[in-house]
């Protein structure tokens, strides 16, 4: 029998301390301006002459400069100079939440890299016509979880009641509830926007959202409520997926190679600081910004990342029998006619270039 994850109010605890980092210093010359400091950087003069000749190199964000994984680690690694290390001008843009308008722009060349919050959207995506190529997929299980009050024990029970959602229900969360024996059409969805305050003030009986979020901001009202995870049920699904162009990809391969180098590194220094690494997010919102509750964002979802890449694989890798299982959801679901041929639209091998086995390789060996 499956035992829902029942919660009371809990805090992450801090993070933890300070992982020392450097840069190996051989010249490749600087920017030109005359107050520009020396660019230390890790790589040979011919590859650095190449990544610059890629040009500005633009990262639009899923939704702000929120924590999340494929999003921290983009900030972090301009923060800390490890673009500047592999000889790439990286500029940072923040998205507003339309994923598949940031996949337009990634397809139309209008920027060079993207992050969609799963394998799923990079299908839609292309069948949009938006020509992307997913490079790295670092969450290997649903991000998405459907929250509903204590006295819920049976998902059956949500039949006659009323679901919120921010704008549809997610497919795992659909999968989820058709592998439950649920009557979907019995269900009550109604838009219940960002705020989950909703459920414990029963407004709503259930609540789709991502467990890195809405858990926390439920567990700040010190409310009671229990986590269904799509994974328990058999479902399969995936989170923060990078994202390039496949002609961009093609044209300057060392560049999309050095993205994901800096990238990862970056992932393993705000594992050991990641309140550093917040701080370097909220350096870039002028709105304010909510250090304390990103922090929680981010550790939960590289936790995820962790605990969900098999031993001996690189973190990002991609496993195209589990895309396949994914994509059969949005059949099932009646988002895709079929699926389809998922090896051209997900290509690891600048993941792979950059790592040996399971480890990341820095040029200067560390």
């Amino acid at each position: 029998m499956y035992a829902p994850h029942r919660h009371r109010s809990r805090l992450l605890g801090p993070a933890v301390a300070l992982a020392a980092t450097s840069l190996l210093a051989t010249a490749c010359g600087s920017d030109g301006s005359d107050d520009a400091p020396e660019v230390a950087v890790a790589i040979d003069q011919e590859r650095c002459e190449t990544n610059r000749e890629a040009g500005a190199v633009t990262f639009v964000t899923g939704y702000h400069y929120q924590a999340s994984v494929t999003q921290l680690e983009v900030i972090a690694a301009d923060a800390l100079g490890y673009f500047d290390a592999l000889c790439l001008d990286v500029e940072i843009q923040p998205g507003n939440g339309d994923l598949m308008g940031n996949a337009q722009l990634v397809s139309a060349g209008t920027a060079q890299f993207t992050a969609m919050s799963n394998e799923a959207e990079v299908l839609q995506a292309n069948a949009r016509d938006h020509e992307i190529v997913g490079i790295a997929t670092y969450g290997h299980v649903p991000i998405s979880t459907l929250i509903t009050g204590p006295e819920v024990e049976d998902l059956t029970e949500l039949e006659g009641r009323t679901l919120g959602h921010q704008s549809m229900l997610p497919a795992p969360l659909e999968a989820m509830l058709v592998e439950a024996g649920v009557d979907i059409d019995a269900i009550e969805q109604v838009e219940a926007g960002y705020d989950p305050s909703v459920l414990p003030r029963d407004q709503v009986q259930a609540l789709t959202g991502f467990r890195s979020n809405e858990p926390h901001r439920l567990d700040a009202l010190d409310a009671e409520y229990t986590e269904w995870h799509p994974e328990d049920f058999g479902i399969v699904g995936s989170f923060g997926v990078l994202v390039t162009s496949p002609a961009w990809a093609e044209q300057h391969p060392t560049a999309v190679e050095d993205f994901l180098r800096a990238v990862g590194r970056a992932f393993d220094h705000c594992q050991g600081d990641g309140a550093e690494c917040v701080d370097h997010a909220a350096d870039l919102d002028r709105a304010g910004y909510d250090g304390e509750h990103n922090l929680k964002v981010w550790d939960t979802e590289r936790e995820l990342v962790v605990s969900s890449t098999p031993g001996g694989e690189p973190r990002g890798f991609v496993d195209l029998d589990l895309t396949r299982q994914e994509a059969r959801t949005l059949v099932d679901n009646g988002e895709l006619d079929e699926v389809p041929e998922v090896a051209p639209l997900f290509d690891s091998r600048h993941l792979m270039a950059v790592h040996d086995g399971a480890d990341l390789v820095w040029p200067d060996g560390e």
